[in-house]
């Protein structure tokens, strides 16, 4: 493989990791709205709070909320290992080059 196609390979591989945060961010925001500790009553947009869902903070307890988290965390866990996997398949391609 020629190290344009590399390259383009990685670019993809960087969108579908991405597209796949989106969802994690998109569900936080759902499991927020299921908190009532959690749903902003400010009137303003805020940024979702992706660690309070992480970590379990304030997050309602009831079984359906749970799975999401559980999920959103799966996808979480799935960004990180694309970009290490990502970032160590150009290493390789940059030592071997």
């Amino acid at each position: 493989m020629t190290g344009d196609a590399v390259y383009l390979l990685a670019g993809v591989w960087a969108l579908a990791i991405l597209a796949v945060f989106i969802q994690a961010i998109r569900l936080s925001y759902r499991i927020e709205a299921r908190s009532p500790d959690l749903t902003n009553r400010s009137g303003f947009p805020r940024k979702a709070m992706m660690f309070h869902t992480l970590t379990n903070m304030n997050v309602a307890r009831d079984e359906e909320t749970q799975a999401m988290r559980r999920r959103m965390n799966g996808l979480l866990l799935i960004v990180l290992a694309g970009f290490a996997i990502m970032g160590a398949g150009l290493h390789l391609v940059r030592a071997g080059g």
